[in-house]
């Protein structure tokens, strides 16, 4: 079983025990980030966590996170307001506020580094947009990445493609979802802020893009999985790997609690809501009856975690340390 770290940084590293999850070798955290105006000092800021599963490492990196105000206004639309202040109240969460996070994943196959999603861009920073400080934090550059897979087009997965007019991933191929891409392709940017992002950020590298559709490959052990409603082509991707799974789930839940635990709450980001709540109960019941653990774009860092069913819904359980006993 290898020693592998959660760190801060190269300069900074904090030493976890290793842990297994079946073919899933991994080291918790309890970091908590910090970001620094400055951004050298905020590059020994930005926490990234990393995983092996079966021949493929992968690495969790902190774009950043945010708080944000009036949760239920976002996370349960159709929900009572006493119903959610009392599940709020009873996962010790505020009722007033909550936090956001963002985990863009990099996955090592041995042959290609991937990337899943590319952050808020820099322009976000000091708070978020950290993607390419936390990847050099990790080891990497971002002229090491070789392929950028975008799991969906909303700006927070897209703005980080570009830096400036320039690719920020200079040598890097794209891929896309079909259905997802030509759904955006047919929203006037005029009318839509996520569409004029798209079109600035995503269409210029229309030509080094590939699609895929559910089923479909990014490379041996990465397939494309439908999990439309979030947007109209949404899509998440399974790794396995020496007969170890794990599933990418990009914004199948955008919440720990609210939206994963009560997979009929309205978010206010999912395009069409009752697709979207139908896409949770199949993926999260898939984990849960497969014990299948998962990464979660929103989940709180490191975001990896398994689902629990339960019978309004599922539970959380994040990844720690306990499958290693």
């Amino acid at each position: 079983m290898s020693g592998l770290k959660t760190e801060l940084s190269r300069r900074a590293a904090l030493g976890a025990g290793a842990l297994t999850i079946g073919g899933l070798t991994a080291a918790a955290s309890g970091v908590r980030p910090a970001f620094a105006a400055n951004q050298e000092s905020s590059k020994a800021m930005i926490p990234f966590s990393r995983y092996q599963l079966g021949k493929f490492e992968i690495t969790t990196l902190l774009d950043g996170a945010g708080v944000f105000e009036e949760p239920q206004k976002t996370f349960a639309m159709n929900v009572p307001e006493d119903e959610f202040k009392e599940v709020t109240l009873g996962n010790f969460l505020p009722v007033d506020k909550f936090k956001n996070f963002f985990t863009p994943t990099v996955v090592n196959t041995g042959s290609e580094l991937i990337l899943f999603d590319t952050g808020n861009g820099a322009g976000a920073q000091p708070d978020r947009g950290n993607l390419v400080l936390a990847l050099e934090s990790a080891g990497y550059s971002a002229d090491d990445i070789d392929v950028v897979v975008l799991t969906h087009m909303h700006p927070d997965h897209i703005n980080g493609v570009m830096t400036g007019d320039a690719p920020t991933f200079a040598n890097a191929r794209y891929v896309a979802g079909s259905k997802e891409y030509d759904a955006w392709s047919g929203i006037d940017p005029a009318t839509n802020g996520a569409a004029k992002i798209f079109s600035e950020k995503v269409k210029p590298l229309a030509d080094k893009t590939t699609f895929v559709e559910d089923g479909g490959s990014v490379v041996s052990g990465i397939t494309a999985m439908s999990a439309f409603g979030h947007t109209p082509g949404h899509l998440t991707f399974m790794l396995e790997s020496d007969g170890a799974q794990l599933l990418l789930a990009a914004d199948t839940a955008n919440h720990f609690v609210w939206s994963l635990g009560y997979p009929e709450w309205e978010v206010r980001f999912d395009m069409d809501k009752a697709a979207a709540a139908a896409t949770r109960k199949k993926v999260f019941g898939m984990l849960a009856a497969e014990k299948i653990p998962f990464i979660g774009y929103h989940m709180p860092f490191p975001a990896v975690g398994f689902v629990e069913k339960r019978e309004t819904g599922f539970r959380y359980v994040p990844e720690t340390y306990q499958l290693d006993l």
